[in-house]
């Protein structure tokens, strides 16, 4: 796959350039190394897109996964202890929600990488919550999130957000003084 897109998020692209050089390069090399073709592997059973080849989400998470293990990347995950001292009344919860987490998808050197072939919200989430989340637990620093350009987003499943719409978003909400630096790299075939 090949990087399409650049959009620096609270000077992302100018720290991470700066001062993660390294780790941007190999980021870079894992793109180019996953062949889109390989994953267009779905076939659409979608009303608008009934029999139609579509990439697999699956199979690109899968691909871009082994390559970043390849080159030591890891994912980090931390348990959630959620309180309860906020319920109300004689609600008593259920332990259901044991054993909850919240993981990122890779880390190294103090650098958190999403790559996000989903919806919308999950991108949102990522930059604006979950990378945040794991800078304030001190194992990141900065964050890369990898998504799919329009064009290629238009070859998946309805719904998969898309370079573009995030980074209008993002330039529409402004930067908070929680958020750290991001670099969001828009991927296409």
């Amino acid at each position: 796959m090949k990087i399409t897109g650049i959009y620096s998020f609270n000077s992302g692209r100018e720290i991470i350039e700066a001062q993660f050089a390294t780790e941007l390069r190999e980021i870079e090399r894992v793109i180019a190394t996953v062949e889109s073709k390989d994953h267009k592997t779905k076939t659409s059973r979608e009303k608008t897109l009934l029999g139609r080849k579509l990439y697999s989400p699956r199979a690109l998470n899968k691909a871009f996964k082994a390559q970043f293990e390849e080159h030591g990347w890891r994912n980090h995950r931390v348990t959630c202890e959620y309180p309860t001292q906020y319920y109300v009344g004689d609600y008593q919860p259920d332990t259901s929600f044991s054993g909850a987490f919240r993981e990122m998808d890779f880390v190294r050197n103090r650098v958190g990488v999403e790559v996000q072939f989903g919806k919308y919200a999950f991108m949102v989430y990522n930059v604006c919550a979950k990378m945040t989340i794991f800078h304030k637990l001190d194992v990141i620093d900065v964050g890369i999130e990898v998504v799919p350009v329009k064009e290629c987003a238009a070859e998946m499943s309805t719904g998969v957000a898309y370079f573009e719409q995030f980074v209008w978003d993002l330039d529409q909400r402004g930067v908070s003084d929680i958020d750290i630096p991001v670099l969001i790299l828009g991927i296409t075939k």
